[in-house]
C-alpha cells in the first residue's frame, strides 16, 4: 500500500515529550500515529474519554440556559409576556457583562 505524508503541528515541548514516550515503549511517531488511527477507525470512536471538553461544553449549555431562565424570569416581572430574540441576546450580552 502506498503510504502518504500528513503534517501535524505540535508544541515543540510536546512533541519532545512524546517522542521520548515513544522511544519508551520501542515504538516511533509514525507508528503511535498509525496505531491512533486504526484504533479510532476499528472502533468508531475515539480510543480515550473526552470528557473535559464535553464537561467545558456542558457547562456552557447550562450557563445559557440560567441565562435564559433569568431572561423569562425578567420578562415577567416587567410584564413583558413574550420577549423577541433580540430582547434575550441583550439580556444574555448584560448578564455576560456583569458575570
Amino acid at each position: 500500500m502506498k503510504g502518504v505524508n500528513v503534517t501535524v503541528r505540535l508544541d515543540e515541548d510536546v512533541k519532545r515529550e512524546f517522542d521520548t514516550f515513544c522511544d519508551n515503549v520501542g515504538i516511533n511517531i509514525t507508528t503511535a500515529f498509525n496505531m491512533f488511527i486504526r484504533a479510532t477507525l476499528r472502533t468508531r470512536e475515539l480510543p480515550f474519554p473526552v470528557t473535559d471538553v464535553l464537561q467545558k461544553n456542558n457547562a456552557i449549555l447550562e450557563r445559557g440556559l440560567e441565562a435564559l431562565r433569568e431572561a423569562q424570569a425578567h420578562a415577567k416581572v416587567i410584564g413583558i409576556s413574550e420577549m423577541t430574540l433580540d430582547d434575550i441576546n441583550e439580556l444574555i450580552a448584560e448578564s455576560r457583562l456583569e458575570g
